[in-house]
C-alpha cells in the first residue's frame, strides 16, 4: 500500500490559521464568561465583593418623586439653561436663573429617600461600600444616612449656596424663603457677592480633586455599579469604562438602556429601588 503525499506545509498558512483560531477562541470565551455574568444575580455579586463603587446619576431619585430635568415636561424643556458666564455678565440672567432654580429647589425639598437610598445604607452599614458617587444635587443621600465621607458629589449640591466672591456657605432654606418673598438676586451679607447654588452650572469646571478621587476610586473598587444614570454626561460616564479596564465587575442598572451596556458585565432596566432592596437585603 502506497501512502499518500502530506500537503506542502505552508508556514505562513499555518501561522495564520492558528491566530484566528486563538482570536476565536478568545472572544467565545468572553462572550461566554459574559453570558455566565448576565445570569448570575445581582445579590451572588453583592456577596462576593468587598469594595465596591456606586456612581448615581437621576434615575434613582426619580422614585422619589424628583423629575428627571432631561425628560419632555422637566423645568428643563420649560426654562432655558444659563451658563455660568452668563450668570456673571447679566443681572437679568441672574434673576431668571433663580427663578429657576427657586421652582426646581421646590421638587427637591419635599422629596424622601427611597428604597434605592436606602439600601445603599444597608451596603455601607455592611462594610462593603468603597464610594458612593453621585451625579445628583439633591443630597439625598445623606439624608438617607450615608456617610458624608464616602460621597462625592460630582456636580455639586443644592442643598447649600454659596457666595461666588468670599465664598461664604449659606443654607439652602435661608435663601429659599428669600426667593418666596422677592425676585432680588440674592446677595453675600458679608461681602455683597452675588449667591449661586453650591452646584456645578453649564460652562463651569468641575472640582478637579473631586473627579481626580472619583477617578483613584473607580481604579481600586472590585465592583463597579451604575444606578440611575445615562451615561451620557461626561466624565462621569468615563468611570465605569475606567473601572472595568482596571479590572472591575461592572454592573449597569438603569431604566433606560446606555452606551456601555454591551460592554458591562450585568445589565438590569428594572426599578432601581426594587432592585437594590431585594438584592442587598437578601445578601447581607
Amino acid at each position: 500500500m502506497v501512502a499518500k503525499a502530506c500537503a506542502p506545509f505552508n508556514a505562513n498558512y499555518s501561522i495564520k490559521s492558528f491566530l484566528t483560531l486563538i482570536t476565536h477562541y478568545s472572544t467565545l470565551t468572553t462572550q461566554s464568561i459574559r453570558k455566565l455574568n448576565l445570569k448570575l444575580d445581582l445579590s451572588d455579586i453583592i456577596k462576593a465583593k468587598k469594595k465596591i463603587v456606586i456612581l448615581t446619576g437621576a434615575g434613582i431619585s426619580t422614585e422619589s418623586g424628583i423629575p428627571d430635568f432631561r425628560s419632555p415636561g422637566g423645568l428643563w424643556s420649560i426654562y432655558r439653561t444659563v451658563t455660568i458666564q452668563e450668570f456673571l455678565a447679566n443681572e437679568e440672567d441672574r434673576k431668571y436663573y433663580w427663578q429657576y432654580k427657586r421652582e426646581s429647589y421646590k421638587n427637591i425639598v419635599k422629596a424622601n429617600p427611597n428604597d434605592g437610598h436606602n439600601a445603599l445604607v444597608t451596603l455601607e452599614k455592611k462594610g462593603k461600600l468603597q464610594c458612593l458617587i453621585t451625579q445628583n444635587i439633591d443630597g439625598l443621600h445623606q439624608i438617607a444616612g450615608n456617610s458624608s465621607n464616602l460621597i462625592l458629589e460630582l456636580h455639586g449640591t443644592d442643598r447649600q449656596v454659596i457666595c461666588l466672591k468670599c465664598s461664604k456657605l449659606y443654607n439652602r432654606d435661608e435663601i429659599q424663603a428669600h426667593l418666596e418673598r422677592s425676585d432680588d438676586v440674592p446677595v453675600c451679607d458679608d461681602c455683597g457677592g452675588w449667591l449661586k447654588p453650591a452646584t456645578v452650572s453649564f460652562g463651569q469646571n468641575l472640582q478637579p480633586q473631586i473627579i481626580e478621587q472619583a477617578m483613584y476610586e473607580s481604579e481600586h473598587c472590585d465592583a463597579f455599579l451604575v444606578i440611575g444614570s445615562s451615561l451620557t454626561v461626561h466624565p462621569a460616564a468615563l468611570l465605569p469604562e475606567h473601572a472595568k479596564r482596571s479590572g472591575a465587575w461592572l454592573g449597569i442598572l438603569n431604566g433606560d438602556p446606555t452606551p456601555l451596556d454591551s460592554f458591562s458585565d450585568w445589565v438590569c432596566h428594572d426599578p432601581a429601588g426594587q432592585v437594590l432592596q431585594k438584592a442587598i437585603n437578601i445578601t447581607i
